[in-house]
């Protein structure tokens, strides 16, 4: 018995032991499984007010546009104006990738001439290390998508404030967006993407 109690207490056995919980909690903090039941929901107000659809673009050279409708007799017509507040320029609806996600994403201009990606209604699964990436790389559905995001022109907006509501990612003032079509739910930790949405003008 004893040389039972010795060997199990001996250099080899301890040091297998000790391997054996730092690699069970290495993977813990690696995989964090316990984020999948965990939901974090951040609602934010778009900054400047309610966005509105970009202008139209103007009549190609040499056409005229339609002149605008008479007012009543005895009334004058407001003057037109400029919209000062957000202007949506491009959205698109989130589809799942490695995770069931849902939500609409828009990339508006504000009143200041800054760009934001916004995030509204986003239902998706918490995970470590999720970002929101613009890229240019083209939105699939299937295996063949989830790995796409990070393989061309792409910038990370910074981390996934919550893996449900509606969000603000403000755009590097040096970052063009005419220069992205997609935005990316990214898990960097795995480089997968939980959900995307390709961006169209409106």
């Amino acid at each position: 018995m004893g040389r039972v109690r010795k060997a199990l207490t001996g250099p080899l056995v301890i040091a297998v032991l000790v391997a054996a919980v730092g690699g069970v909690g290495f993977g813990l903090y690696w995989f964090q499984p316990w984020k999948l039941w965990q939901d974090q929901t951040v609602q934010e107000a778009l900054p400047g007010g309610t966005e509105t659809s970009a202008p139209p673009a103007a009549a190609p050279s040499g056409e005229t546009s339609a002149p605008p409708a008479a007012a009543p007799s005895g009334e004058t017509s407001a003057p037109s104006s400029p919209a000062t507040g957000p202007q949506t320029l491009a959205s698109g609806e989130l589809i799942s990738h490695e995770h069931a996600t849902s939500g609409t994403v828009k990339l508006v201009r504000l009143a200041d001439g800054s760009f934001v990606v916004r995030l509204e209604n986003l239902d998706t699964s918490n995970g470590p290390d999720l970002r929101v990436l613009l890229t240019d790389a083209p939105v699939k559905h299937g295996r063949a998508g989830w790995r796409v995001f990070d393989d061309g022109k792409h910038v990370s907006l910074g981390k996934l404030k919550g893996n449900k509501g509606s969000q603000n990612y403000d755009l590097p003032t040096e970052v063009n967006p005419s220069d992205y079509g997609s935005v990316s739910i990214w898990c960097d930790r795995f480089d997968v993407s939980f959900g995307a949405a390709e961006l169209t003008r409106v």
